[in-house]
This record gives structure tokens, C-alpha cells and sequence, in this order.
């Protein structure tokens, strides 16, 4: 009795979202972690949509090519500043010349992040690992901190990009899915707190093309390092979506002001079996994705991947001509 008026209701406020969406033309995005990946696909998207960019990252060369084809795609105006947004102080400044620079700030998308990739008792020392958390965790949280004040004037937005990870438990990813997990907990609560006045959208991609899909991971000895067979161990027959694809989805859904963003949306699915059958997608995922005893890499989803060469209809091109790079 209580769903289908319900759903109902919800169908009804996304119509009036989608049909009043915000126009961004003119307003100030700041995107962390906008060198690659989601982050970098994301500014493209704003520009498009006539968005002035901040673009943060610790590539400042690299954000100089960002910030040249997001200004080709019509944003009138893009700011470049080199930080670590593990570095609170660095936080601070970024916001403070964003607002020197444009005045006020309207949107800010929390997209810096690194991945892990260890099986726990593989890990040479646990230490190594607080990069993921000061980075994934705590780079979004500086941030919205000193940005808050400005986005209340503004009736701004943040944009946490979190992943599934944080919902759904993946074996070798247990570091980098605890940062995502407390990532989504905190904006829950002070979605919370800040009630109306700001916006809050918390993103849970899957594998979406970007420097993790394409092999780039924390190793167990505590160094970032491209592993392309490790990628493969993870990912195995789950279809990467492309990476402007999925930051069309995003910017959509925030300028519509949902609240939650699934990409791809079929990664909803998992969630209901998460939450009815715990303990049928904890088998699964360790049947698929745990190595057998003496290999380190050699999972049955791997094996499928390999025998069935999927990899050349489920990853995009990207990711293909990254491997022969390497090679």
C-alpha cells in the first residue's frame, strides 16, 4: 500500500527536477582531482554547460591541457591551481584564490582520490596505506570545510565522489572502500546539518575509465604503481564505462539536485542484494575474486576474462591502448 504512492511521489519530484534543472552559465565550479579521469570529464562537462572552472590538482602541466579544452568547450573562464588536497593548508588557499579570483563559489565537486589494491594480509605494512584515507577522506572534508561559508551564500552544491566500494564489499580493496564508506557517511550527516542551504549529491561510481581502470593502484608495499594484470584481477568480466559518459550522468543529476547518483544505474541491482542477500554476494565476490591459494593474481573471474578476451568489448579503447603503451 505505502510503495507505489511512494514511488509515485519520487517519479513526480524528478519530473519537476529534470524540467527546472539549475543552468550553470556563468557560475563557479571548483573540481578537485581534475587532471584525469572522472575529474577531468567532469570540467569538460561544466564547460559545456558555460561553467567558470577552478581546476585543482598537484598536475599542474596536466591541468594546463584540462583547462585549454575546457575553454575550447565554452567555459569563459578557468582558473588553475596546483594543490594536495591532503594538505589542509593547501585546501585553504585553493578556496581563498578561487574566491579572490571569481567572487563567490557555486558548486564544489570533491573528485581527488587514490586506489589500493593488496589483499590485507598481503600488505607490508598497514602504514603505507594512510594515503588512501588522507586523500580520499580527508582531501574532501578540507575542502568543503573552508568552502561552506561561500557555497551558503550562494545556496551552493558539494558533489562527493565516492564509489559502490563504499556500499559493496570488493576483496583487495578494503583500504580505499573504508575511505569511500566514510566518505558517504559523513556528507550523509551533514546533509543533515546544513538542512536546505546547501545542496549535497553523493556519487557512487562503479569502474568508470580513468587512471584506476587503467591499472594505476597503491601496491602493498606502499608505492603507486601501474598494474595492468592486477586491473585486470580486479575488474575481471564487469563492464568500464566511459569516462565522459559517466560525468554526462553526474552533472546531469546534480544540476537536477538528486540527492544520490549511481554510474551506471545498473549497479543498483547490487545494492538490493545487499541488502536482502548479504551473505549470496559475499560468496559470489569471493568465489570471483579471491586467488586460489599460492597465486596472487589468478582469480576465476580473471580466468574467464583471459579465456573469453572480454577485455576487448567490456573496457573501453582507452584502456586497450594503454596496455600496448605499456607493452
Amino acid at each position: 500500500m505505502f510503495l507505489p504512492p511512494f514511488y509515485f511521489f519520487k517519479f513526480f519530484l524528478f519530473t519537476l527536477r529534470f524540467l527546472f534543472s539549475e543552468n550553470v552559465a556563468g557560475k563557479v565550479v571548483l573540481i578537485t582531482g581534475a587532471s584525469s579521469g572522472i575529474g577531468e570529464q567532469l570540467a569538460y562537462q561544466y564547460a559545456r554547460r558555460g561553467a567558470c572552472l577552478v581546476l585543482v590538482a598537484r598536475r599542474e602541466n596536466r591541468l594546463q591541457e584540462v583547462a585549454e579544452i575546457a575553454r575550447q568547450y565554452g567555459s569563459p573562464d578557468v582558473l588553475v591551481i596546483r594543490a594536495d588536497v591532503a594538505i589542509q593548508d593547501d585546501c585553504r588557499r585553493f578556496v581563498e584564490e578561487a574566491i579572490e579570483h571569481f567572487g563567490q563559489l557555486d558548486h564544489l565537486v570533491n573528485n581527488a582520490g587514490i586506489a589500493s589494491g593488496c589483499m590485507f594480509e598481503d600488505a607490508q605494512n598497514v602504514d603505507n596505506f594512510r594515503p588512501v584515507m588522507d586523500i580520499n577522506f580527508w582531501g574532501a572534508i578540507y575542502p568543503s570545510y573552508f568552502a561552506i561559508p561561500h557555497l551558503r551564500q550562494r545556496n551552493g552544491k558539494i558533489v562527493a565522489i565516492a564509489s559502490i566500494g563504499g556500499w559493496l564489499a570488493v576483496p583487495r580493496m578494503g583500504f580505499y572502500n573504508a575511505s569511500k564508506a566514510a566518505l558517504i557517511n559523513f556528507y550523509e550527516c551533514l546533509r543533515a546539518e546544513v538542512g536546505n542551504d546547501i545542496g549535497i549529491t553523493i556519487v557512487t561510481p562503479g569502474f568508470i575509465e580513468s587512471e584506476m581502470s587503467q591499472g594505476k593502484f597503491l601496491s602493498k608495499g606502499g608505492k603507486m604503481t601501474l598494474d595492468q594484470e592486477l586491473r585486470d584481477t580486479l575488474v575481471g568480466t564487469i563492464p568500464v564505462r566511459h569516462g565522459e559518459e559517466c560525468a554526462k550522468g553526474i552533472v546531469n543529476g546534480v544540476c537536477r539536485g538528486d540527492k544520490y547518483i549511481t554510474e551506471p544505474s545498473w549497479y543498483n541491482v547490487l545494492y538490493l542484494w545487499r541488502v536482502f542477500c548479504p551473505e549470496v554476494l559475499e560468496w559470489f565476490n569471493h568465489l570471483m575474486l579471491v586467488p586460489a591459494v599460492g597465486t596472487s593474481t589468478e582469480t576465476l573471474s580473471k580466468k574467464i576474462l583471459d579465456v573469453t578476451r572480454a577485455k576487448y568489448f567490456l573496457y573501453p579503447t582507452s584502456i586497450q591502448e594503454s596496455e600496448l603503451k605499456t607493452d
